[in-house]
């Protein structure tokens, strides 16, 4: 069996650089990895402008009474210099007019005839939006490798960006495999189960700024695996479930090998999820995983998230943490563990919880995964551990 790690480095040294690039419009970036630094095309504010309603003054000539000739208005450019002894009403994000130093709020205007009085002075600067305050054109506003959020659209969009260029989304097809799968909803026998593999790597692969392709069931049958993989053209990745190891039906390598999978390793030293199965299939990479929802779920997490995020310019690390645990573990053997635990309110890890992998329901209750090493030690209560904090990829995963 291949070493976790070694076989994590393997796949990814098979994604030599992200994919190219492609240019999208700004309201459909959310979620993108930008390919290239996005630089500001304006300063912004382009001008001095006001922060609150107001008067345009020289602070200098204030407390005192000010005439009042005109007033500027958000968008407005009024390029006529402010005359000594004036005031020019002012609204929020209007620019000022040249001389103009400091905004004196419409709160504190007393009117007179002709004008405004002020009886408190200020300072230069006050209420003042400094052109540049934001950023300056040239400016580097989203790096590259990053995702686009929210609050990135607002600031590229500022930046008078309408386009923006991004990695393009890996192709991923999802292949469930087995005669006792049926899909929600559909009869069944009693010897079936319900399909959640397919469903729920498609929503992993969307969730992780992939296009998921589902290409449902197939039975197990060499014929029917032959078929479904002469169909898969085009793909980035090809993620099957199910069929991968060694039994009279698991015939995933064997059927994708009949049409031209070009196999890396069949097996990998960890729990859960041993019968991993890679390598290249067409133009693309090829992950064959168990069918156990359990560890097809891990090893999408710990194998498959990293090679898309390799795709798109992101970086494949799966951050660790160190914690304690609230209880004793006895020795491991020869397999890399990944333990779904919860973490205890007092900041402890309890990863006493079943550790079955068809037991969806632990997975889902689970705060944090145990990395724990092959032949680790039989560890006290209070040792330190390795987790993957599962709760930091919200709803990621």
């Amino acid at each position: 069996m291949k070493d976790f790690d070694d076989a994590l480095t393997e796949i990814l040294a098979t994604i030599p650089r992200p994919l190219a690039a492609e240019q999208v419009a700004l309201p459909q970036a959310l979620g993108r990895v930008t390919a290239n630094p996005i630089i500001a095309r304006r300063t912004q504010p382009p001008l001095a402008v006001s922060a609150m309603d107001g008067y345009a003054v020289r602070a200098s000539e204030l407390p005192g009474s000010l005439r009042v000739t005109r007033e500027i208005a958000a968008g407005q450019h009024d390029p006529r210099d402010l005359q000594p002894g004036e005031a020019v009403r002012i609204f929020t994000g209007a620019p000022l007019p040249p001389g103009a130093d400091a905004i004196a709020i419409q709160e504190n205007a007393i009117a007179v005839e002709g004008g405004v009085r002020f009886d408190d002075g200020i300072d230069s600067g006050r209420y003042v939006r400094a052109a540049g305050l934001d950023f300056h054109e040239g400016s580097e506003l989203v790096p590259a490798g990053r995702i686009i959020s929210p609050r990135n659209i607002a600031l590229i969009a500022g930046g008078n960006h309408p386009w923006v260029k991004v990695h393009r989304r890996p192709r991923i097809a999802i292949v469930a495999t087995g005669d006792e799968i049926r899909a929600p909803g559909e009869p069944l026998g009693p010897a079936q189960i319900v399909s959640s593999n397919n469903l729920a790597l498609s929503a992993f692969v969307t969730a992780q700024g992939g296009e998921a392709v589902d290409f449902g069931t197939v039975g197990d049958t060499l014929q029917a695996v032959e078929d479904v993989a002469a169909r898969l053209t085009g793909f980035d990745a090809v993620v099957t479930t199910g069929g991968a190891s060694v039994g009279k039906h698991d015939l995933v390598a064997q059927g994708f090998g009949n049409q031209g999978l070009a196999l890396n390793f069949w097996k990998i030293a960890m729990r859960p999820g041993k019968p991993l199965i890679f390598g290249r299939f067409g133009s693309g990479l090829f992950l064959g995983l168990p069918g156990n929802p359990v560890s097809s779920m891990i090893l999408a997490l710990l194998v498959l998230r990293p090679m898309m995020r390799a795709m798109m310019g992101l970086s494949p690390d799966l951050p660790r943490q160190a914690a304690r645990l609230s209880h004793a573990l006895p020795a491991n053997d020869q397999r890399r563990d990944f333990i779904r635990a919860r973490r205890l309110p007092d900041g402890s890890i309890d990863a006493q919880a079943r550790q079955d992998s068809s037991m969806l329901t632990t997975l889902l209750a689970a705060d944090v995964l145990v990395d724990r090493p092959a032949h680790d030690s039989a560890l006290p209560a209070g040792a330190t551990v390795q987790v993957i904090d599962l709760r930091s990829l919200g709803a990621d995963f």
